[in-house]
C-alpha cells in the first residue's frame, strides 16, 4: 500500500485495468507458487519470502546473492513450464504453530518464521506437489494442469526491501503475468506496448517538456520551457475558471512549523512522510522543535480565514493556491511524474455555512466536471471515499462523519452521478468523493478530489458571527480539480500520446520556409502571431523542407505552415495540421483568426 498523505496525492496507476475474475486470482496466485518452486530448484541458495496476485499478474520476492539476469528469467520460465505440465495437485494442510516452526527450520527459511509470527492458529500451507511448500490461505487452482503454459510470461526484476523497510534486506522481486487462455495474453501485451508507446516518461524527453536531475535529486522534476508553458497553461485556464466562480487567490509559503501541523493532526499521523529541513542525523530530534517542508496547504489557508473574525455575509470563502507541496515518497515509489516528492496542487478550501454546504458542494463538482470537459476527460467514475468505523485512524465525532458523509452521498445522487462507495479510502479529518479516470488503455487514475471536513475547523477553532450574533463553526470544503499538477500532466502526455490539442499545446504553430528568402516573412507572421497570444514559432533550422515538416511532425506541433514564394506575394499560409490534415492556402489574416477562435473556445484549429 501506498503510505501516500491521503488528502491531495492521487493514487497509484494500474495498467491496464482489467476484470480480476476468481479464476484469473486462482491462476495468478498459483503460478505464482510454481514461480517460485522453480526458482528453488534453479538456485537453491535463494529463499522465498512473499508471492502475492496482483492486477495483471503476481510477483515473489527473494533473498538471492546475485541478481537474476534476463537469461535467468528465461531460465525459470522453462522450468515453470515444465512444473505446469507435470499436473502437480495444490494440497492445502492445516497445522500446528510449532509443527510449522519445526518444517520451517527443516527447510532453513528464516523469512517464513517473521510470517509466522503475524499468522493466526491454525497455520495454513500448500504443497505444491510433495517437495515444495510455502505458507498460504489461497486460493489455488487444484492442480498446475488447469494453467495453460503459453498464457504465463516472465516480465521483469525489480528490487524491493523485505516488508517495505529500507533499513531491512534488500530483496529481488520477479514480477510476471498469467492469463486464462494464449490470447488474452497476447491481447495484454499489445496494450502493454501501447502503453509504452505512450509513457510519459518517453514522450516527456522526446518533447522536450521535463527532466529528472541526480544533483538535484529523485522525484524532483525540472520544467523545461515547453513544460513550463504547458503548465502555465493549465495554471492559467484553472486560475479563469475560478475566478468566475468567485475565488479569492492566495500564496503560502514552502515552510511551516511542526506545531502547525500537530493541530491538524496531520504530524501525529504522517510525521514518516513529512520533509523535515535538516539533514537526516539531526531531523528527529530537530524537527520536533523546528519547521517542515509543508505536505499540504490546508492549515496556511486556515490561517488566513483565522486572522480576523469572519461575519457570515463573508461566507462562502473559496481560497484558491497553485500550490507546491513536498511528500517523502519511498525511492521505489517513485515513477516520472506521477509519483514524485515535490508537485503542486490546485488546492482550494471553502469555508462555509453547514446551510450552505450542500449547494457549494454540487457548485465544485460541477467546476470539476467542466475542467475534465475541456481537457476532453470523459471515461470516469465517482468514488466515496468514507471513513472504515473498524479503524482508529480517523479524528473527529459519529456526529461530523454522518454529516459530512452524508452531503456527499446527496451531491452524487442529486447529480445522477456514476459512483461507488469504498470504505477506509476518507482523509483521515474527513470523507472523499474522487473522481476515478479510464484512459484510453483502460487504465485507472484518480484525478479530481472533494472532501467535507468538519473536524479541522473544530481543531483550530475556527468560527464565524452568524446571522443571530453567535459565533458558529464553519465547514470547509477541500478542493482539487486537477489533483497534482504533475500528475495531470503526465496522465494528459499519456491520454493524448503527446498530441495535445491545439489550445494545450506548448508550440501551436511553426512556419517553415522553402527557403531562407521567405525567412524574414516567416518571422514577420510568427510574430504576429505571437502578439497576440498564439504560441508560433519560425523553424530558422535552415534544412531542407522535406526534414523540416518532418521534424515538425516528430515534435507532434498542431499546425504547420509552409511559405513559399507565392505564399509571400499571396500574404497566404499553405497549411498543414495533424488534426484534419491538409487545409490548403490560407490567408494569413483568416489563419490568425481561426486560431484566436481555435483558442478561445479550446477547440483544434
Amino acid at each position: 500500500m501506498s503510505n501516500a498523505l491521503p488528502n491531495e496525492q492521487p493514487e497509484k496507476i494500474y495498467l491496464p485495468r482489467t476484470s480480476e475474475s476468481e479464476s484469473l486470482k486462482k491462476i495468478r496466485h498459483t503460478t505464482s507458487h510454481v514461480m517460485a518452486m522453480a526458482v528453488q530448484k534453479l538456485f537453491p541458495e535463494a529463499q522465498v519470502t512473499i508471492g502475492p496476485w496482483i492486477e495483471n499478474g503476481f510477483y515473489y520476492d527473494f533473498d538471492k546473492p546475485e541478481p537474476f539476469t534476463e537469461q535467468d528469467l528465461k531460465t525459470i520460465k522453462k522450468e515453470m513450464v515444465k512444473i505446469l505440465k507435470r499436473k502437480l495437485p495444490l494440497v492445502r494442510e492445516e497445522v500446528s504453530r510449532e509443527e510449522a516452526q519445526r518444517r520451517i527450520k527443516e527447510i532453513n527459511e528464516p523469512y517464513k518464521l517473521e510470517i509466522l509470527e503475524d499468522l493466526e492458529d491454525p497455520i495454513t500451507i500448500y504443497y505444491l506437489g510433495d517437495d515444495w511448500w510455502d505458507l498460504c490461505a489461497g486460493p489455488h487452482v487444484e492442480n498446475t494442469g488447469e494453467i495453460h503454459p503459453k498464457a504465463i510470461d516472465l516480465e521483469s526484476v525489480a528490487g524491493a526491501y523485505w516488508r517495505g523497510d529500507e533499513n531491512r534486506e534488500q530483496l529481488q522481486r520477479i514480477y510476471g503475468t498469467a492469463w486464462e487462455t494464449p490470447e488474452q495474453l497476447a491481447e495484454y501485451k499489445r496494450r502493454k506496448e501501447e502503453a509504452l508507446k505512450r509513457d510519459h516518461r518517453k514522450l516527456g524527453k522526446e518533447l522536450g517538456l521535463f527532466l529528472f536531475a541526480d544533483p538535484v535529486g529523485p522525484g524532483l522534476p525540472l520544467w523545461t520551457p515547453k513544460g513550463t508553458v504547458l503548465r502555465s497553461v493549465l495554471e492559467d485556464f484553472l486560475k479563469q475558471e475560478q475566478l468566475k466562480r468567485g475565488y479569492l487567490p492566495v500564496v503560502t509559503p514552502h515552510i511551516g512549523r511542526v506545531d502547525l501541523f500537530k493541530v491538524s493532526g496531520h504530524w501525529q499521523n504522517y510525521k514518516e512522510d513529512m520533509f523535515p529541513m535538516m539533514a537526516e542525523d539531526e531531523q528527529a530530534a530537530l524537527a520536533e522543535q523546528g519547521f517542515v517542508l509543508k505536505p499540504m496547504n490546508c492549515p496556511f489557508h486556515i490561517q488566513i480565514y483565522k486572522n480576523e473574525l469572519r461575519s457570515y455575509r463573508e461566507l462562502p470563502m473559496r481560497l484558491a493556491e497553485f500550490g507546491t507541496v513536498y511528500r517523502y515518497e519511498q525511492s521505489g515509489e517513485l515513477g516520472g511524474l506521477t509519483r514524485v516528492r515535490g508537485f503542486t496542487v490546485d488546492d482550494s478550501h471553502l469555508f462555509v455555512t453547514p446551510e450552505q454546504l450542500d449547494q457549494e458542494f454540487l457548485s465544485v463538482v460541477d467546476l470539476i466536471l467542466s475542467v475534465f470537459k475541456s481537457l476532453q476527460l470523459k471515461n470516469f467514475q465517482a468514488r466515496l471515499s468514507f471513513r472504515d468505523p473498524a479503524s482508529d485512524k480517523y479524528i473527529g465525532s459519529e456526529e461530523a462523519w454522518s454529516k459530512a458523509e452524508g452531503a456527499i452521498r446527496r451531491a452524487v445522487q442529486t447529480l445522477g452521478m456514476n459512483y461507488f462507495e469504498a470504505l477506509g479510502e476518507a482523509a483521515f479529518y474527513g470523507p472523499k468523493l474522487d473522481f476515478i479516470f479510464h484512459d484510453a488503455l483502460d487504465r485507472e487514475w484518480q484525478l479530481g478530489t472533494v472532501q467535507v471536513d468538519y473536524n479541522l475547523p473544530e481543531r483550530f477553532e475556527l468560527e464565524y458571527v452568524a446571522e443571530d450574533g453567535i459565533r458558529k463553526r464553519p465547514v470547509m470544503i477541500h478542493r482539487a480539480p486537477f489533483g497534482s499538477l504533475e500528475r495531470l500532466i503526465g496522465i494528459l502526455i499519456e491520454e493524448y500520446a503527446g498530441d495535445f490539442p491545439f489550445w494545450l499545446a506548448p508550440v501551436q504553430a511553426r512556419l517553415i520556409p522553402v527557403s531562407e528568402v521567405q525567412l524574414p516573412f516567416v518571422k514577420e507572421v510568427a510574430q504576429k502571431m505571437r502578439s497576440l497570444g498564439i504560441r508560433a514559432e519560425a523553424d530558422t533550422s535552415g534544412e531542407r523542407l522535406g526534414k523540416s515538416i518532418r521534424n515538425a511532425e516528430k515534435a507532434k506541433i498542431p499546425v504547420m505552415a509552409v511559405v513559399g514564394a507565392k505564399e509571400v506575394e499571396a500574404n497566404t499560409l499553405s497549411i498543414r495540421t495533424r488534426a484534419a490534415g491538409e487545409l490548403g492556402t490560407i490567408a494569413v489574416a483568416e489563419v490568425l483568426e481561426k486560431m484566436e477562435n481555435a483558442i478561445a473556445n479550446q477547440e483544434n484549429f
